[in-house]
């Protein structure tokens, strides 16, 4: 199946029904009096989390949603049926952005979670409800109003505890497969991981986490180079972001520059997504010599003084138990905090909110690129925004396993 993250659709509800005309005509009961009904109520459109979905194709090919129109009244007081409201199943993690006004409507983040998009038009209402002492015989009415009508992005964020990123063959997929049940493509070769990925962690009995795969990270990625960017809005739910180091590239690059290349791009894309908690994890140790190691770990204590540091080896699973049980730790902590720190909450939910904005900044293309100023005489040349999505791969994977 082809995983697409992102799409455009466009969501009418239903008009409201028209109020009736009517007046009560029956035998041997003379000027009856009005007794028009109200219309009913347009129908709504409704976004719905579905947990067996993990792609947004379907979106591609059916781009348009109505829901039903309200029905109108008739005489004797009936009112019309409401019109008939239109759900649509859409994957957990879909982020909901008004494309016109640019509002971000809200999030699908639960298994049968409901978000009204789209609002039916209220009913009109029968002569019935004009009628006064002066006013015996009104002959007004009202029509339906006119249902909400937009023009929707949807965005799939997976939901995960924790988010992998790094360059290319720094060893994700591979740390992935090892730790989880997950089972993402590994080869020898950059470029090995086209879509997200998703695995969870068991970590003790009763306790476990979420780690996101995306594609590698280039220089550039956040203006467009590679495919990292275009998956780096996965990691915006995240609370914890592993930066994968490899300790012995096998091109003779040094780590240590390879480390500020990843870094800067994740700035440069979102400064608030830099803002997460971001581990540093030297992997392939298995290759270094004890003094080589030791002498790697003192350059990276000295460049990244603020954050944690830990060495591993994905292949062999040298200290993965180490971080592992602190990555559950700090999960565990967090999470606790989100549900009794409501101070810690909301500076949590105003991170979210402004990497979002970052993520739909990117997406619509509309930070000012970076440009030399012989390309200063350019810039008023049209934007155009490159949307095809046509990495063919399969939807993000989610195992579970248990010690």
């Amino acid at each position: 199946m082809q995983f697409i993250d992102e799409a455009t659709i466009r969501v009418e509800a239903g008009k409201g029904g028209q109020g009736c005309l009517s007046f009560r005509r029956e035998k041997y009961i003379a000027k009856g009096g009005p007794d028009g009904g109200d219309g009913g109520d347009g129908g709504a459109v409704i976004l719905v989390g579905d947990n067996a979905l993990n792609t947004l194709i379907d979106f591609r090919y059916q781009p348009l949603y109505r829901a039903a129109n309200g029905q109108p009244g008739s005489g004797r007081n009936k009112t019309g049926a409401k019109g008939e409201d239109r759900r649509v199943k859409v994957p957990v993690g879909t982020s909901v952005v008004d494309e016109e006004t640019l509002e971000t409507i809200g999030d699908v983040v639960r298994h049968g979670q409901e978000l009204i998009v789209a609002e039916g038009g209220r009913h009109g209402v029968g002569n019935a409800h004009f009628k006064s002492s002066t006013n015996r015989a009104p002959r007004r009415t009202t029509p339906g109003a006119p249902g909400e009508h937009r023009v929707l992005r949807l965005q799939l964020k997976l939901l995960a505890d924790v988010g992998l990123l790094g360059l290319p063959n720094a060893g994700k997929s591979t740390l992935v497969s090892t730790i989880s049940a997950a089972r993402p493509k590994v080869a020898d070769y950059p470029f090995t991981t086209l879509v997200p990925s998703l695995g969870v962690v068991g970590a003790g009995s009763d306790s476990s986490f979420v780690v996101a795969d995306i594609p590698g990270i280039i220089e550039g990625a956040a203006e467009g180079a590679g495919l990292g960017s275009q998956f780096l809005r996965h990691l915006s739910r995240t609370r914890v972001l592993i930066h994968l180091v490899d300790a012995a590239p096998v091109d003779g690059s040094d780590p240590l520059e390879n480390a500020q290349v990843v870094a800067s791009e994740v700035l440069e894309y979102s400064e608030a997504l830099a803002e997460r908690p971001i581990w540093l994890v030297l992997n392939k140790i298995d290759l270094l010599d004890d003094e080589a190691r030791l002498g790697l770990e003192r350059e990276f204590r000295e460049a990244f003084p603020d954050e944690a540091i830990y060495t591993i080896s994905a292949a062999t699973g040298a200290g993965l138990d180490v971080l592992v049980s602190a990555l559950q730790q700090a999960v565990a902590e967090m999470r606790e905090r989100l549900a009794t720190d409501e101070a810690y909450a909301e500076a949590q939910a105003d991170l979210e909110a402004r990497i979002n904005e970052d993520v739909l900044a990117s997406a619509l293309n509309i930070r000012p690129p970076k440009q030399s100023a012989g390309d200063a005489a350019d810039e008023a040349g049209e934007a155009i925004i490159d949307d095809d999505d046509d990495q063919d791969g399969d939807g993000p994977e989610v195992v579970y396993v248990h010690d």
